[in-house]
């Protein structure tokens, strides 16, 4: 199987500052593939340069066979990656509805956004609820709700999700992971960014445990989950 994304000896550095020292890892479509660690691992750095908002300073990024490594963000969205940023990074003070019709400002079939609205607003009620009300009023949970909906507007082949669980009640944490798992369970190829370790390698075909710029450790979400050395360091277990 030809994998949908492939990154080969990545590098990425802030000046002299090398972030990400030479990681590979794969998507293959229809799964889901987390990357795990601590702050500082490279994480974010790493979804942020798959998006196009940072240039690798070495390796290579293959999309469905595209050399991504010198296409512009906005290019990369159009080729079928989505990215829900840390942060959520909303529009607060405009609707909800506005913020999720944003995510589709390089479509222009009215019929198909119209249903992909409605599709956000089935796997999140409460935003079609509120759909009218600026969206700075709703609450993290509710806001990175609507940053992952906004995402799935695009149409990607690829959905990116950095941190969605950070920050938010554990009734909320389970709703978004709970969501994740629908979107599998619906073909939607995701990778996933998280600190929860538990929650993440419970619903990941793959998963790569990185460490201060690289990945030290890779396997299936389950066999890292049972993994002694990621019971002790991630989930808090002696």
């Amino acid at each position: 199987m030809t994998a949908l994304l492939e990154v080969e000896d990545l590098r990425v550095a802030y000046g002299k500052i090398e972030a990400v020292k030479g990681i590979s890892f794969k998507v293959d479509a229809g799964q889901v593939v987390t990357l795990i660690g601590t702050n500082g691992a490279g994480k974010t750095t790493t979804l942020r340069t798959l998006s196009g908002l940072l240039k690798p300073s070495g390796g290579s990024i293959r999309f469905e066979g595209k050399d991504l490594s010198k296409v512009p963000a906005h290019k990369v969205v159009s080729l079928g990656l989505a990215h829900s940023p840390e942060g959520r990074h909303i529009f607060p003070r405009m609707s909800i509805e506005d913020n999720l019709r944003l995510g589709a400002y390089l479509r222009d079939d009215k019929a198909g956004i119209a249903k992909d609205i409605q599709r956000a607003y089935d796997l999140f009620p409460i935003l079609g609820e509120r759909r009218r009300q600026a969206a700075g009023t709703l609450s993290g949970g509710e806001q990175q709700m609507l940053a992952m909906g906004r995402a799935l507007m695009s149409q990607p082949k690829l959905l990116m999700l950095d941190e969605p669980s950070m920050g938010l009640s554990p009734i909320m944490m389970q709703k978004i992971m709970a969501t994740i798992t629908e979107l599998k369970s619906q073909g939607t190829t995701i990778l996933l960014v998280e600190q929860n370790a538990q929650a993440a390698l419970s619903l990941a075909d793959q998963g790569y445990v990185m460490e201060v710029g690289k990945i030290t450790l890779t396997g299936s979400g389950q066999d890292l989950l049972h993994d002694e050395s990621v019971r002790k360091a991630y989930l808090g277990e002696d």
